[in-house]
């Protein structure tokens, strides 16, 4: 036993350190992706996470391009729903990790700075039921191409061990994410799983809403996209069902 420590704080130690083995074990099983049908892979990684850290659910933002085309899986409805009003109102965690490429950490969207940073989107997930929320990038280089977004149904920060953990998580969702998407384009590879298929299909359907939009009011993308989501706001409708309505002509946009 190490002589400089007491006999209960070395006890702790090393059943912390076999927590840890036995955690970072878990994470290589839980997070491989091969062999998963294109439905099961989105949900084992997020119920990964909520297996391995101290939160509540789980959801998997992707992103194609500024902030216009976040899309996710989740590990409930809740999760699900959390990450489509940032979408709708393009602010919360979500948005701000992924534009700064940098982990957001928001342990009390009831008060305090994290309610006034996002106001809109902390009295929305407080009526979900979710009081702490935390987002970290996915990607590489000071880029994000989605976000691994995490929330708890009680305020309080993540603490230092899950932060710890956090983090290659993330990493390993990145990598999940970015072999899944080679594969796809490697024609001398194996068939890839293509839940990402389901992503890109919501994308098109906002792109293709934003620009309609554009032509008719005779407006920039952002401006069309702005107006897309503060009709989806204002009717209570998510942005993707917005976007569809637009497609399928049940909305027209005036000046």
């Amino acid at each position: 036993m190490d002589q400089d420590r007491p006999e209960g704080e070395g006890r702790r130690a090393d059943a912390g350190a076999r927590f840890g083995t036995e955690r970072t074990k878990r994470l290589a099983d839980l997070f491989s992706v091969e062999g998963l049908s294109a439905a099961e892979a989105p949900a084992v990684l997020c119920r990964a996470c909520v297996d391995l850290l101290d939160i509540t659910g789980a959801s998997i933002s992707l992103y194609g391009g500024g902030d216009t085309g976040a899309l996710w899986w989740s590990s409930d409805p809740v999760a699900g729903r959390l990450a489509e009003a940032q979408y709708t109102l393009g602010d919360g965690p979500c948005q701000t990790a992924s534009r700064s490429a940098a982990p957001v950490l928001a342990a009390d969207l009831t008060k305090g700075p994290d309610a006034r940073r996002w106001p809109v989107f902390a009295q929305q997930a407080v009526e979900l039921g979710v009081r702490a929320v935390f987002s970290l990038p996915l990607g590489a280089g000071g880029l994000a191409v989605g976000t691994l977004d995490l929330y708890r149904d009680r305020p309080g920060p993540l603490s230092e061990q899950d932060q710890t953990f956090a983090f290659p998580v993330a990493e390993a969702i990145t990598s999940a994410l970015l072999s899944l998407h080679s594969a796809r384009g490697d024609r001398t590879a194996p068939p890839a799983p293509n839940w990402l298929d389901g992503a890109e299909n919501d994308h098109e359907e906002v792109h293709q809403a934003t620009g309609m939009i554009m032509v008719h009011l005779g407006v920039d993308p952002e401006h069309a996209l702005a107006r897309l989501r503060a009709h989806a706001f204002a009717h209570a409708q998510s942005v993707t069902e917005a976007a569809r309505d637009v497609i399928a002509g049940k909305i027209r946009f005036h000046e």
